[in-house]
């Protein structure tokens, strides 16, 4: 998940929000602030919003410091991490590549379960402080915001510990599995199917709980269906790595690669080639050798009524700009190269010569192939 909105860099990675935290940014405070007013009716308008807006900001600090827990340890162990994103239901660590074994693979996980419950105790011992009764609800704005703020966090980590993959709980449990059979792939298969099962528990109990107890329930079902996509992309990234085990770029690559001359225009581009062959990537060539590359969407930023003026070089994506590999290269390395700089094509070079096209549509053809040999 991309982040739309950068917030800066902590540790030298990327912090950022997607759309959608905002949406959940809000509804918490909308939800805080009803707590609040019932919880304590003799406090203002003016003070309940304050209390709930920084209720709010802290908490999102505290699923920062979350994050930031894992991407430290995987940091630490020699793993590359490139940012982290906040969204609707919380955050995640775009760490570039897998944990190399079963011990990295379960610190990292378990980081930021534990680094929740220690904010969690510290702000209830705060809350403690500011003449909190354990037992009893919190009266002051201070006390009532730590209060909260401490069993949300514990909270937080009791949730993430469930044994569903890809939440921190199921990582544990495949770091276990795989501690103990020495299998990446099976542990994570393991894993991702307990994470699918937990995921329709989920589904199951809050349609249950809408049907009983109103739209509350919701909330618990779309959980469960945000895990369940999850568990099962999970398993897909996995089917997809073992397709590309031991394959390198040339084994994949696309090498009759069509190509175009560089001063056509972008009409009879569309006409003549796109329309016609159903390709989505195309060879800009020009006196016989290889400058660029042109898909729909370059196509897409030009006004319809100026494709005819317009060529395909002028809105090419030159070949020095573009990121290439070479045809040993690793099947995995390249999709990970593709994934992290949003790619949906490498060009191949050997020798400073077009070899071929390695792209996500070959890869995923590869991967349907796969599943169909493999029964799946």
């Amino acid at each position: 998940m991309r982040a739309q909105i950068k917030l800066g860099r902590i540790a030298g990675i990327t912090i950022g929000l997607h759309y959608s935290w905002f949406i959940i940014a809000l509804l918490i405070t909308l939800s805080l602030a009803d707590q609040f007013h019932h919880q304590t009716p003799q406090w203002g308008e003016p003070l309940v919003w304050v209390a709930a807006t920084i209720t709010g900001l802290l908490f999102f600090a505290a699923l920062l410091l979350h994050e930031l827990a894992h991407s430290v340890v995987a940091k630490s162990r020699g793993l590359r991490v490139r940012a982290i994103t906040l969204f609707a239901l919380g955050g995640v660590s775009q760490i570039e590549s897998e944990s190399p074994d079963a011990k990295t693979e379960f610190w990292i996980a378990i980081a930021g379960p534990l680094a929740s419950v220690v904010i969690g105790i510290i702000f209830l011992f705060l809350a403690r402080l500011s003449s909190w009764v354990p037992g009893t609800e919190a009266s002051t704005p201070v006390g009532a915001v730590l209060h909260w703020l401490g069993y949300i966090n514990v909270a937080l980590a009791g949730f993430n510990m469930i044994p569903g993959y890809p939440l921190d709980g199921g990582r544990v449990l495949r770091a276990v599995i795989w501690w103990i059979t020495g299998d990446i792939y099976r542990s994570t298969r393991l894993a991702s199917q307990v994470g699918q099962a937990v995921a329709f528990i989920f589904i199951l109990f809050g349609v249950y709980q809408f049907f009983k107890f109103g739209i509350g329930g919701l909330w618990l079902a779309f959980i469960g269906w945000f895990l369940l996509d999850a568990a099962r992309s999970s398993y897909m990234q996995l089917e997809l790595t073992e397709a590309l085990r031991g394959k390198r770029v040339a084994d994949v690559m696309e090498r009759n690669c069509s190509t175009v001359e560089a001063h056509l225009s972008l009409e009879d581009f569309v006409n003549q080639y796109l329309l016609r062959t159903g390709s989505r990537c195309f060879v800009v060539v020009q006196n016989n050798a290889v400058v660029g590359l042109i898909t729909p969407n370059e196509i897409k930023r030009v006004p319809r009524d100026q494709w005819p003026q317009t060529s395909v070089q002028s809105v090419m994506r030159p070949l020095r700009d573009l990121r290439v590999v070479a045809p040993d290269t690793p099947a995995v390395k390249a999709l990970e190269m593709m994934t992290r700089d949003d790619l949906n094509q490498l060009p191949v070079l050997s020798d400073g010569q077009l070899q071929g096209v390695f792209s996500r549509g070959q890869v995923l053809r590869l991967l349907q192939a796969y599943a169909e040999l493999h029964g799946h």
